[in-house]
Protein backbone atom coordinates (compact mmCIF):
# COMPACT_ATOMS: atom_id res chain seq x y z
CA UNK A 1 0.00 0.00 0.00
CA UNK A 2 1.41 3.49 -1.25
CA UNK A 3 2.28 5.63 2.16
CA UNK A 4 1.42 9.49 2.01
CA UNK A 5 3.29 12.05 4.72
CA UNK A 6 0.96 13.25 7.48
CA UNK A 7 2.26 15.94 9.88
CA UNK A 8 1.12 16.11 13.25
CA UNK A 9 1.56 18.30 16.34
CA UNK A 10 1.97 15.97 19.45
CA UNK A 11 3.08 16.86 23.15
CA UNK A 12 6.67 16.68 24.37
CA UNK A 13 5.48 13.81 26.58
CA UNK A 14 3.76 12.16 24.26
CA UNK A 15 6.91 12.40 21.70
CA UNK A 16 9.12 11.06 24.45
CA UNK A 17 7.00 7.83 25.50
CA UNK A 18 6.62 7.05 21.24
CA UNK A 19 10.13 7.35 21.51
CA UNK A 20 10.62 4.62 24.29
CA UNK A 21 8.02 2.45 22.82
CA UNK A 22 9.65 2.61 19.25
CA UNK A 23 13.21 1.51 20.78
CA UNK A 24 11.51 -0.95 23.35
CA UNK A 25 10.12 -2.44 20.04
CA UNK A 26 12.86 -1.94 18.37
CA UNK A 27 11.02 -0.22 15.38
CA UNK A 28 11.41 3.31 13.96
CA UNK A 29 8.91 6.14 14.79
CA UNK A 30 6.96 6.07 11.54
CA UNK A 31 6.63 2.14 11.65
CA UNK A 32 5.33 2.71 15.50
CA UNK A 33 2.86 5.64 14.81
CA UNK A 34 1.60 3.90 12.18
CA UNK A 35 0.74 0.50 14.17
CA UNK A 36 -0.56 2.64 16.93
CA UNK A 37 -2.77 4.31 14.55
CA UNK A 38 -4.26 1.35 12.96
CA UNK A 39 -4.26 -0.45 16.72
CA UNK A 40 -6.57 3.29 17.21
CA UNK A 41 -9.01 2.71 14.17
CA UNK A 42 -9.86 -0.92 14.44
CA UNK A 43 -10.96 0.40 18.05
CA UNK A 44 -12.82 2.97 16.99
CA UNK A 45 -14.55 1.09 14.48
CA UNK A 46 -15.47 -1.45 17.35
CA UNK A 47 -16.28 1.35 19.90
CA UNK A 48 -18.86 2.30 16.85
CA UNK A 49 -20.07 -0.97 15.88
CA UNK A 50 -21.18 -1.78 19.61
CA UNK A 51 -22.65 1.39 19.76
CA UNK A 52 -24.82 0.95 16.78
CA UNK A 53 -25.74 -2.39 18.39
CA UNK A 54 -26.63 -1.11 21.99
CA UNK A 55 -28.77 1.25 19.61
CA UNK A 56 -30.53 -1.47 17.93
CA UNK A 57 -29.64 0.27 14.51
CA UNK A 58 -28.32 -2.51 13.28
CA UNK A 59 -27.96 -6.27 13.69
CA UNK A 60 -25.07 -8.52 15.40
CA UNK A 61 -23.99 -9.39 11.63
CA UNK A 62 -23.81 -5.69 10.83
CA UNK A 63 -22.18 -4.87 13.56
CA UNK A 64 -19.26 -7.52 13.37
CA UNK A 65 -18.93 -6.52 9.35
CA UNK A 66 -18.83 -2.80 10.72
CA UNK A 67 -16.13 -3.87 12.85
CA UNK A 68 -14.31 -5.75 10.94
CA UNK A 69 -14.53 -9.06 12.89
CA UNK A 70 -15.92 -12.16 13.21
CA UNK A 71 -19.54 -12.88 14.30
CA UNK A 72 -17.71 -14.87 17.51
CA UNK A 73 -15.58 -11.78 17.48
CA UNK A 74 -18.45 -9.27 18.27
CA UNK A 75 -20.65 -11.71 20.07
CA UNK A 76 -17.73 -12.07 22.63
CA UNK A 77 -17.50 -8.48 22.58
CA UNK A 78 -20.91 -7.97 23.52
CA UNK A 79 -20.38 -10.02 25.91
CA UNK A 80 -17.95 -8.07 27.72
CA UNK A 81 -18.90 -4.95 27.53
CA UNK A 82 -22.47 -6.45 28.59
CA UNK A 83 -24.55 -5.77 26.29
CA UNK A 84 -28.21 -7.52 26.21
CA UNK A 85 -28.74 -9.18 23.07
CA UNK A 86 -32.08 -7.95 22.02
CA UNK A 87 -32.29 -11.04 19.11
CA UNK A 88 -36.03 -11.41 18.15
CA UNK A 89 -37.68 -14.14 15.56
CA UNK A 90 -37.21 -11.12 12.91
CA UNK A 91 -33.34 -10.28 13.56
CA UNK A 92 -32.99 -14.30 12.85
CA UNK A 93 -34.61 -14.06 9.36
CA UNK A 94 -33.12 -10.88 8.70
CA UNK A 95 -29.82 -12.16 9.63
CA UNK A 96 -30.62 -15.35 7.56
CA UNK A 97 -31.29 -13.50 4.64
CA UNK A 98 -28.10 -11.57 4.92
CA UNK A 99 -26.24 -14.95 5.34
CA UNK A 100 -27.98 -16.01 1.85
CA UNK A 101 -27.15 -13.04 0.02
CA UNK A 102 -23.59 -13.24 1.18
CA UNK A 103 -22.92 -16.76 0.40
CA UNK A 104 -24.75 -16.47 -2.94
CA UNK A 105 -22.86 -13.73 -4.69
CA UNK A 106 -25.59 -11.29 -4.66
Amino acid sequence: MPLETVTARLPQEMLKEVERLAEKMKVDHPELIRRLLDFAIQQKKIEDALEAYREGSVTLWKAAEMAGVSLREMMDLVKEKKIPIPYTLDDLRRDMEYVQQKTSGK
